[in-house]
């Protein structure tokens, strides 16, 4: 996959072309992403998919607390080459830039930048100033233009179409399972081991506080879960925790994300992380003191290496 960072002297051949945010490259995304590549062949053409950086909710809304996404964009990358596509073009995102209407959109940069022949859009997809371009606005734009459109369904698995907002509420709401059928594929974080309070070294249980690299990154929501770790190119097996730690703090913490590798016992602070969420084990609990909560640690190492194995 050639990645182009905006959309000068390109030179790809009868571009088959989509475009949107593409946050998590989740199935409905895939779905989209195989007719691409599909059309792309049967004309002898390249596929092209264009996405916008940063994302524009992070330019145009003034509140940002409580933004968070699937996907760092090196994570898109890597999901997009995945899905064999040709060519990623990358458009800086600006308010600027937000202000350009649809057909202008269309005619200087979808035709007159890429040379677009065949363009495929999700069922849903609104793009220009205020979102006024839709299927209907690209059809009337492609008559004079002398370009296909094409629209794509949505992808459903039973009774909902897979959305990325969908699977962030799931992973909020701690349904890892719906989550991961809707994404595809198991849901990672990366961050950076940072020193914590030790506490579970002192109850037998020594974890790794994360630092995520990237500050809009989704957190799946507070609970215990099984997972896999990628630590100096080696896998291990785990359990993980995101919460306050009620136990152990008299009053309200600020929210942690630790990690217990099993049968590990090196020094891993400032090193680099990855986590993949395989299970959820359970909610957060209060325990009336440490012992409750050790002992429910072993349940949960055992629950988790049974599940891993």
């Amino acid at each position: 996959m050639i990645i182009h960072q905006g959309y000068e002297n390109l030179n790809i051949r009868e571009p088959v072309v989509t475009l949107g945010i593409f946050d998590g490259v989740h199935r409905g995304h895939k779905a989209l992403l195989d007719t691409l590549v599909s059309r792309a062949r049967e004309v002898n053409g390249e596929s092209v998919v264009i996405t916008f950086h940063p994302h524009p909710r992070l330019v145009l809304e003034k509140k940002k607390e409580g933004l968070s996404f699937l996907s760092t964009m090196d994570e898109k990358k890597i999901l997009l080459e995945k899905a064999l596509i040709d060519h990623l073009i990358i458009i800086e995102f600006t308010r600027h830039f937000s202000k350009m209407n649809a057909c202008d959109f269309v005619e200087k940069i979808l035709v007159g930048k890429v040379g677009t022949r065949h363009l495929i859009i999700g069922h849903d997809h609104h793009f220009g100033f205020k979102g006024e371009g839709n299927y209907d606005t690209i059809n009337d734009c492609a008559r004079s233009m002398n370009f296909k459109v094409e629209k794509i369904h949505g992808f459903q698995m039973e009774e909902a179409i897979i959305s990325s907002s969908l699977i962030r509420e799931a992973l909020m709401k701690g349904n890892l399972d719906e989550a991961n059928k809707c994404l595809g594929y198991t849901y990672s974080l990366k961050g950076k081991i940072v020193a914590g309070k030790k506490i579970g070294r002192i109850i037998g249980f020594p974890t790794a506080n994360i630092k995520p690299d990237y500050k809009y990154k989704l957190i799946p929501g507070d609970g215990v879960y099984a997972v896999e770790i990628q630590l100096d190119n080696n896998l291990f097996h785990g359990m993980l925790s995101i919460g306050r730690n009620p136990t152990v703090n008299k009053t309200p913490g600020t929210r942690s994300i630790e990690v217990n590798i099993f049968d590990f016992e090196d020094d891993i602070y400032e090193k680099n992380i990855e986590v993949s969420f395989r299970f959820r084990l359970r909610n957060e609990i209060k325990f009336d003191n440490v012992e409750q909560l050790s002992s429910q640690m072993e349940h949960d190492r055992e629950n988790a290496m049974h599940l891993l194995a």
